[in-house]
């Protein structure tokens, strides 16, 4: 039996990889207790997912090892939402309704990228090893993909609805594709599993290892 941890907040995410997960896996999930790092200014989206993304693998392993803790396999990740005017800038997490709006108002009838970035950690006892090296022996895999969204033009009752709604709480960029969004979103370019969460690469990489 493989055990799995997801090291996520995001019911999203574990609705994902339940859904891939065999019977003869078992699957956790928790968030990180580490503080999550501030994607960093001035560089690309694709490498500020990334360099969160690894952050987190390493405080990933780190609190297993410090917890006691054995899975099998770890994965964490980390969406960005590319600002459709200026490719240096991500928008993350709202903090509260304003910023949500806002978000929401600046990809109001336009298209805009999303990066998502996976890593998945190996113990000791995978046979598989990754090519970063993490704490207490544990390795990790990274991959980055991206997608591109494209929203309708939001009427001042559409964007009320979503704001009051919350579904924009945790969700980068404020929106979740795959809730109430999706009625004036669509994906054009890309996999939906990347603007839900994980980079489509590591969810094909990581499928036959837990199915």
């Amino acid at each position: 039996m493989a055990s799995i941890l997801l090291a996520s907040a995001s019911e999203r995410r574990r609705e994902i990889l339940s859904k891939l997960t065999s019977e003869s896996s078992r699957l956790e999930h928790r968030a990180l207790t580490t503080n999550e790092l501030n994607p960093p200014s001035g560089m690309e989206v694709s490498s500020q997912v990334e360099l969160v993304c690894f952050a987190k693998a390493r405080s990933a392993a780190e609190e297993v090892v410090l917890s006691g803790e054995q899975p099998d396999l770890i994965i964490v990740a980390d969406t960005l939402v590319e600002d459709p005017n200026d490719p240096l800038i991500s928008l993350g997490k709202p903090s509260d309704e304003l910023s949500a709006a806002s978000m929401l108002l600046g990809l109001s009838g336009r298209r805009h990228r999303v990066w998502s970035s996976t890593a998945i950690l190996y113990s000791t006892s995978c046979q598989r090893k990754g090519t970063e090296i993490l704490h207490g022996g544990w390795t990790a895999d990274i991959w980055t993909d991206s997608a591109v969204v494209e929203f309708d033009e939001l009427s001042q009752d559409a964007l009320a609805n979503l704001v009051s709604s919350d579904s924009w709480q945790g969700k980068a960029g404020a929106y979740d594709l795959a809730g109430m969004a999706g009625e004036h979103a669509s994906l054009v370019e890309g996999e939906e599993v990347t603007v839900l969460g994980f980079a489509h690469e590591a969810i094909t990489t990581i499928s036959p290892m837990i199915g």
